[in-house]
Order: C-alpha cells, then sequence, then structure tokens
C-alpha cells in the first residue's frame, strides 16, 4: 500500500470517530427544542413539506445531471483525486458564501429565494465529486448514494450513525436502500439548518450570516464527501 493511502486511512478512522461523537450539549438541546417544536405541527403539513423538498431534490438532481460535466480521471492516483477535489471545494464554498451573502442582504423575500439556490449549488457540487472519483451519475443507484452522502452530512447524532453504517457498506446495501425516506430527510437537513438560516432573514446581519453560513454548510458537505469517497475507493482498492 501506497504511503498516502496509509495516511488516508488514518484520517478516515479519525473522521469516522468524529461523526460517532456526541454533538455538543447547546446542538442536542437545540434539536430537542426543534422536535417538540414539529410534533405540534400538523402530519399534512409536515408532509407537504416533505414532498415539497422532495421533488425541488429531485428536480435539482436531474437538472445538476444534465449540467455537470462527466469529466473523469481513470488514470490518476487517490491523491491526485483529493487535490482536485480540494479544489473543487475551494471554490463551491466560495460560490456558496457568494450566494448567500447576497441573497442575505436582500431582504426576506430573497433570504427565502436561498435555500433552493443553495440546494442547487450542493447538488451540483455533490454530481462533480462522484464524477470525479470515477462514478457514473446516470446510473439511479450513483444519484440514491449521493442522498445517502447528502443526509450523512446534514444529519443528528441519532440518524447519523445509521448513515454511515449505508454507506460504509454500499455494495450490500445498494438493492434495498433505493427507496430514501424522505422525511427523515427534509427534517434532518430542516433542523440542521434552521436556526442560522433564520438569522440570515435578520436586516443589518443577513448579509454577513449568510456568507458565513453558506460558507460552512458547504466545507461540511465537502469533507463529508471527499471521505465517503475515498473509503469507497480504498474499499474497491482491496478487492
Amino acid at each position: 500500500m501506497k504511503e498516502y493511502e496509509k495516511l488516508v486511512y488514518i484520517e478516515l478512522a479519525e473522521w469516522k470517530r468524529k461523526l460517532r461523537r456526541r454533538s455538543s450539549m447547546i446542538t442536542r438541546f437545540s434539536k430537542k427544542t426543534q422536535n417538540k417544536i414539529n410534533a405540534y405541527i400538523p402530519t399534512k403539513a409536515h408532509r407537504a413539506v416533505t414532498e415539497a423538498i422532495k421533488q425541488m431534490i429531485q428536480t435539482t438532481l436531474k437538472g445538476s445531471n444534465k449540467l455537470t460535466k462527466k469529466t473523469q480521471y481513470p488514470n490518476i492516483t487517490l491523491e491526485e483525486k483529493d487535490q482536485l477535489m480540494m479544489k473543487k471545494i475551494n471554490f463551491y464554498r466560495k460560490t456558496a458564501s457568494v450566494e448567500g451573502a447576497g441573497t442575505g442582504a436582500g431582504g426576506i423575500l430573497l433570504g427565502l429565494a436561498d435555500f433552493p439556490i443553495l440546494l442547487s449549488i450542493k447538488m451540483q457540487f455533490l454530481m462533480e465529486s462522484a464524477s470525479l472519483y470515477g462514478y457514473d451519475t446516470e446510473l439511479y443507484e450513483e444519484r440514491v448514494f449521493l442522498l445517502y452522502i447528502f443526509q450523512l452530512a446534514f444529519s443528528s447524532d441519532e440518524k447519523r450513525a445509521d448513515i454511515l453504517e449505508i454507506v460504509e457498506n454500499w455494495e450490500e446495501y445498494k438493492k434495498e436502500k433505493t427507496e430514501l425516506n424522505w422525511e427523515q430527510l427534509q427534517t434532518e437537513y430542516r433542523d440542521y439548518i434552521d436556526f442560522v438560516k433564520m438569522l440570515q432573514l435578520v436586516p443589518g446581519i443577513g448579509a454577513f450570516v449568510g456568507a458565513y453560513a453558506n460558507y460552512n454548510l458547504l466545507d461540511q458537505l465537502g469533507e463529508t464527501t471527499k471521505n465517503v469517497y475515498r473509503m469507497r475507493h480504498l474499499q474497491n482498492a482491496a478487492k
């Protein structure tokens, strides 16, 4: 095994430990509060939000798949792929930050528009990342896999371990896990970003909060995506 791959194994082990670590007390309290609020929301409303986000993600995913340049690098090393990935993460962090600053400075209406725009940026990033590491997003199972990466990046402690198990053993799970739990996906994602995105609507600080929040959300997604595909690469290389 190459020295770089040995280093990646160590980094992946630390990343998994971090994922399995309990969140801070503030984060856990916030999640409990959101769960209590959600309990008062009528089931019909939850279903309506779930369906809206499902349609939004599916539409964005299809659009991103068509727009994504299917650039693959079959003859380069994992280290070279990771270097290209870091350039991609830097580009999308800046893109999301600029978008967040613009919508955050534009008041409530533009602030609300941030949600679908940011979602589109994230889906485009996921598509390009899959292609970089050699996976064909024309395949339905690979597009579903992207959504599990998305969930892993933006889920609570309670769900994160289960999702990590799925992405870590995707070859075993992919036939039975192609039907997503859309309500869980939208609830976890909404709760993850809820508080900070609400601050983005506050006059005077919206631009700063939007830029900062979007930068960090793409950073979180970038780290998760990179490590998931590194993990898959090493698993395939070991076969």
